[in-house]
């Protein structure tokens, strides 16, 4: 299994002077599901090379079993501080294509013509696409062969306006993934604020938000099982 985890280069929150970036756990809880069931992992970003991690995930108290396993893993951060540019990369000998979140792609990953390019070619060859928490709004420009949203009458979750405002973002960030998969003909549900809640259609897999990150990545494994 050859499988494309893609992530954020964008740093900063809004104009607020805050630093942004990937949520540590919604990176390295699916890099373990997908190394410890033998896969081989390429990282990619819109800027290649280290990607920012949100200080906020880094704290004492946002630590898991996982981001502790990863800040032991000499491997792991030669990899992530090593990420192939977007651009260079195609979907060609990839079985699946894996978006973490963090409030970064709302500003970058949503817009990238290069993510976008991804997305509906792995979704045309029908290879799994997964993306969890705040990721899922990398398929606000997305298309699907059909011509219409990719996410389009289709089962999705993401982060959920209640889960943006307990953080106190909502005024901040450009745009709310709730609203934006509801309004792009999603069939958007969701469980309890902050517990793991994840959906697949058909070769399409979503996670709600941190907590959501190992069970996302095991439906991808899953699909390629």
């Amino acid at each position: 299994m050859k499988i494309l985890m893609v992530l954020t280069s964008h740093d900063k929150m809004g104009d607020t002077g805050k630093k942004t970036g990937f949520w540590l756990e919604e990176f390295a809880a699916p890099y373990y599901v997908f190394k410890d069931a033998g896969a081989e992992i390429t990282i990619a970003s819109p800027k290649g090379g280290q990607p920012p991690i949100d200080p906020s995930s880094d704290d004492d108290g946002a630590q898991t079993d996982d981001t502790r396993r990863f800040k032991a893993d000499a491997d792991a951060q030669k990899q992530l501080a090593t990420t192939l540019e977007l651009a260079d990369v195609t979907e060609t000998g990839f079985d699946a294509i894996f978006y973490p979140g963090g409030h970064g792609p709302l500003w970058d990953l949503a817009e990238d013509a290069d993510s976008k390019r991804l997305i509906e070619a792995f979704a045309a060859a029908d290879h799994p696409v997964g993306a969890v928490c705040h990721a899922p709004a990398v398929f606000r420009h997305t298309l699907g062969t059909d011509g219409k949203p990719l996410v389009s009458g289709r089962r999705v979750t993401g982060f959920t306006n209640t889960e943006e405002e307990a953080v106190g973002l909502t005024d901040i960030v450009p745009f709310l993934v709730e609203d934006m998969l509801k309004a792009k003909g999603g069939a958007y549900e969701k469980g309890a604020d902050w517990a793991s809640f994840v959906l697949r259609d058909g070769k399409l897999v979503t996670g709600q938000n941190p907590a959501s990150s190992a069970a996302a990545a095991q439906e991808i494994l899953a699909l390629l099982a």
